[in-house]
């Protein structure tokens, strides 16, 4: 199925949303956008940091995306999980919406074809990069991310994951006025069983394809996701060695990628009853489960629903370590990972006036979500 959703990405093009209201606020290592407007509805967003440098990157994309006679509009939804750096995860963060842009209109329409080529691109792309950085930031080749994407074009939901981000849907059931948590994407986290049977597949002649480290399953003992962006140096043998760091490198050559940057993707047709859509790193899932989410979303206000869904999440986080939430929050970045994870947050609200089409939200929106880096002085 095709959909002609989106105008490509041309020179100069920059993100619209860079005033202090437009584009965010912060609050500690808190940043935030209570309420804005997309093609669909309405959204929420929200990132809390815990690491030294920040990880995670997202952004929310919405307006007039194509160059067909109709003008359709859409919504674009990006978290971006990194690790091992944030090289990978500012990349795609940078490039992946833009060559989704590109290829999408080279196929005249969106389609799982069309997604899949785009992350495989962007992939490539950043593979390049750190070939040409190697020798002076060897680093960069154990950079990766996570990515998870949602496409919202002309009554569909397009959804492709690489990782352990997770989107979740808010459906409210016509018998039962019940709102239900429906879990939109598949995972790849070796602590699944069916992760750990695909790769051991995969890797057929490798009995240390996966490895059960401190109670954790790890792929190579080294990472715990079976596919993502970047992680160069499980993907191509020439960055298994010297300079790089003595504990990323593999000691056996290896013939073929360890890790797969293709995307899993599935479409689904919005009904009347989908309500929301709960788009969030893995750190907010560690805390909290699809149900007591979308509980939350369903339960209070939409303005400020993602900061409220962090709260509770930290909320779980200081108890679980025994110290109360408001001495949680003092803690700074760096020392806070060892209680969280960056957690990133996206709650799209869909309008269906909107996606049955009997109206059209004339709405042009770009911001990316999260902290800059700390200055040196």
């Amino acid at each position: 199925m095709v959909k002609p959703c989106w105008r490509p990405c041309v020179e100069g093009d920059r993100p619209r949303c860079r005033g202090s209201d437009s584009s965010g606020r912060f609050d500690g290592l808190l940043w935030y956008k209570d309420l804005g407007q997309h093609a669909y509805g309405v959204f929420s967003m929200a990132v809390v940091q815990a690491n030294s440098m920040l990880e995670d990157q997202s952004q929310l994309e919405s307006g007039p995306l194509s160059l067909s006679n109709s003008n359709p509009r859409g919504t674009f939804v990006g978290v971006y999980d990194g690790h091992g750096g944030t090289e990978a995860s500012h990349y795609v963060n940078e490039h992946l919406f833009c060559n989704l842009k590109k290829v999408a209109t080279e196929h005249q329409g969106m389609s799982e074809h069309v997604i899949k080529k785009s992350f495989l691109e962007t992939e490539r792309n950043f593979l390049s990069l750190v070939e040409k950085q190697w020798l002076g930031k060897p680093q960069i080749a154990s950079a990766g991310s996570c990515c998870l994407v949602g496409i919202i074009c002309d009554g569909l939901l397009y959804i492709a994951n690489v990782g352990d981000s997770r989107v979740v849907l808010g459906r409210t059931e016509r018998a039962t006025h019940e709102t239900k948590a429906i879990p939109l994407c598949t995972e790849h986290n070796a602590s699944i069983e069916s992760v750990r049977e695909e790769l051991q597949k995969m890797h057929p002649h490798d009995p240390q394809i996966v490895v059960l480290k401190h109670k954790v399953w790890r792929v190579k003992g080294l990472i715990q996701v079976s596919r993502s962006i970047g992680d160069a140096y499980l993907k191509k043998a020439e960055f298994n060695r010297e300079p790089l760091l003595p504990r990323f490198r593999l000691p056996e050559p290896f013939l073929k990628p360890v890790l797969s940057a293709e995307p899993s993707i599935t479409v689904h047709k919005l009904s009347r009853g989908d309500k929301f859509l709960i788009f969030a790193s893995d750190g907010l899932w560690e805390q909290l489960s699809n149900e007591e989410a979308v509980d939350i979303v369903n339960s209070y206000p939409r303005n400020g629903i993602a900061r409220r869904l962090i709260k509770a999440a930290l909320e779980e986080a200081a108890k679980k370590r025994e110290v109360r939430y408001a001495d949680l929050k003092k803690i700074d970045r760096g020392v806070r990972r060892h209680f969280h994870d960056d957690i990133s947050v996206i709650v799209a609200f869909l309008d269906q006036n909107v996606i049955n089409g009997s109206s059209i939200r004339n709405t042009t929106f770009s911001i990316k979500g999260g902290i800059p880096p700390p200055t040196s002085s």
